[in-house]
């Protein structure tokens, strides 16, 4: 007649998992008190590779990410990986634990969690060149007109189907390349955030580009984490949010992004 295990074999086999999965939770809470983030590296006043240190990011969302670590009692290290697509990659595989600003989009919720709360709204423009421009008012008038934007950018919701659906819009891998290519007729126009373009036009010394006062779409930024981090827990996103919320409330967001616009035209100024 055979025999099942006996109580005591049942009982040290469950002491020796519980042992287990203590130890995976301690070794779990011990990693993620580091965390590795990476963001838009053509992002400026957010987000740019420091001309001294290239695998560095700086700028407005930089010092975000330090301040929102020390709130969290986390390091968060903040580190160029690559392009804006790369970076997303690199999320989705788990190899990124954050993106340092991030549009919301349905696709993007398949590999990652945002942040309950965000933290600025940007607006997204058409790009022209001088004696080459045509009229912008609504997103009906770039249909029959040849378009560029940088590959995996999103623009919000509602513009990327209606862009998907109706318009001709090339993807390259770059602002910089973007904006060249728009300043030697290659396209129509650019469309992009504000912010960034302006700085790069100014770097670029594009004298014949110009923003449509006309604003594409207006979205929010967010923080968010990659679904396979091994940090991504519930006490994590709940110190996240509880940090979100303290950031609101205190309005610092602003004084980030006035400083970084500073730094970059200080950079400006120091560039041969």
């Amino acid at each position: 007649m055979r025999h099942g295990p006996s109580l005591a074999l049942i009982r040290w086999g469950s002491a020796l998992l519980l042992w287990g999965l203590l130890a995976a939770s301690a070794v779990a809470q011990a990693a993620c008190k580091t965390l590795l983030a990476s963001g838009n590296p053509q992002y400026p006043p957010y987000l740019w590779r420091d001309p001294e240190n290239d695998s560095r990011l700086i700028g407005a969302i930089a010092e975000l990410t330090e301040w929102l670590g020390n709130e969290m009692g986390v390091t968060i290290e903040l580190r160029y990986v690559g392009n804006w697509a790369r970076v997303q990659e690199e999320t989705r595989a788990g190899r990124v634990d954050m993106i340092a600003g991030a549009f919301f989009t349905l696709p993007r919720t398949e590999y990652m969690d945002y942040a309950l709360l965000p933290f600025r709204e940007t607006r997204s423009v058409i790009i022209q060149r001088d004696g080459a421009g045509f009229p912008f008012q609504r997103w009906d008038d770039l249909i029959s007109r040849k378009g560029l934007t940088v590959i995996n950018n999103s623009f919000g919701q509602a513009f990327d189907r209606f862009a998907n659906e109706a318009l001709s819009l090339a993807k390259v891998s770059s602002l910089d390349q973007a904006l060249q290519m728009l300043e030697r007729g290659r396209a129509d126009y650019l469309v992009y955030e504000d912010s960034p373009a302006e700085a790069y036009i100014a770097r670029l010394g594009l004298r014949n580009l110009r923003l449509m006062p006309t604003a594409v779409a207006q979205e929010q930024l967010y923080m968010t984490v990659s679904h396979r981090s091994a940090c991504n827990t519930p006490e994590l996103r709940g110190a996240l949010t509880r940090a979100m919320f303290k950031l609101r409330q205190n309005k610092l967001m602003s004084g980030f992004v006035d400083r970084g616009v500073q730094l970059w035209k200080e950079q400006e100024r120091k560039a041969p």
